[in-house]
């Protein structure tokens, strides 16, 4: 027989209540945290893949953690390449207070969470990436689907490039990015970098670019990240040209390719010496000229 038609679970005023009531318990017994939505600047065409992407906002927003005695996931793992951690989590937010605090403020006006965003927990003070969103848990209870369940992992550090102008996310490009360290000469007037700002160096067949991440106005050390030229081929800083910002043009006295901030006592810097004694990295066709 067909369902009683005096009998429908799609009342609207029972929606909108229990909408509100979920929205308040996340309140009451959830955390603030940063979605960080990501911004593609290149993309490979073959298999769609990101290859540089950006964060450049970051919208505070409330959410339940469903993990209730530790994080999910595999743990802290030991291996030969040091020590990893594979922690995972579970984020529940309201679909209504996703389009308040987030969704309709995106430029193409995101019905949901994206796969690849960044929640930032300032709680273990950690950035999870989105994996996979359910959206249809709980199903169809007072026939509408009231939230979004995020389930997200540790995220991994590479090369992206953060301005969300919080300090606390921020700083994880200062830290784990590859970057440049260049000692400046002294000027005699007041010259100074700022930490965000874009610098260049210009050659005759290219301009290279870099984000600056530290600046010591009395040691003058200047670290830069994020380093790239134009003509779209590998190319480092020179200490024969001036490094050109908004409020200094010095020529750097040293440079130090490649610091390694994340695991100062690995031997990166050692291996890449010895290669550069028979690996002729100035090729730009190793496998031979195409004709």
């Amino acid at each position: 027989m067909a369902t009683n038609p005096y009998i429908s679970t799609k009342h609207r005023p029972e929606q909108n209540l229990y909408e509100d009531i979920l929205i308040e318990a996340i309140q009451f017994y959830g955390q603030d945290v940063y979605y960080l939505p990501r911004e593609i600047v290149e993309r490979e065409e073959i298999f769609l893949d990101s290859i540089q992407s950006q964060f450049s906002d970051a919208y505070k927003v409330e959410v339940y953690i469903e993990n209730t005695e530790s994080f999910d996931g595999e743990g802290d793992l030991f291996t030969k390449f040091g020590i990893e951690l594979r922690d995972q989590a579970t984020f529940v937010i309201a679909r209504r207070r996703w389009r308040e605090l987030v969704g309709d403020r995106l430029a193409d006006n995101q019905f949901r969470p994206r796969e690849g965003d960044v929640i930032y927990l300032p709680l273990s003070e950690s950035l999870f990436e989105v994996k996979k969103v359910e959206t249809e848990s709980p199903f169809y209870q007072l026939s509408q689907l009231p939230q979004f369940r995020m389930q997200c992992e540790l995220f991994e550090f590479s090369d992206e490039d953060f301005d969300t102008n919080i300090d606390a996310i921020d700083r994880v490009e200062e830290e784990h990015a590859f970057q440049y360290e260049l000692i400046m000469e002294s000027s005699g007037s007041e010259s100074y970098y700022t930490p965000g700002e874009t610098v260049t160096q210009t050659f005759d067949d290219y301009v290279l670019e870099g984000e600056v991440t530290y600046f010591n106005s009395e040691t003058r050390l200047l670290k830069i990240a994020h380093t790239g030229a134009d003509d779209g081929n590998y190319h480092v800083w020179s200490t024969d040209r001036a490094v050109v910002g908004n409020n200094a043009s010095l020529t750097p006295a040293s440079l130090d390719e490649g610091v390694n901030e994340i695991q100062p006592l690995s031997q990166n810097k050692v291996f890449d010496d010895f290669a550069n004694d028979f690996v002729d990295f100035s090729e730009s066709n190793p496998f031979g000229d195409i004709s």
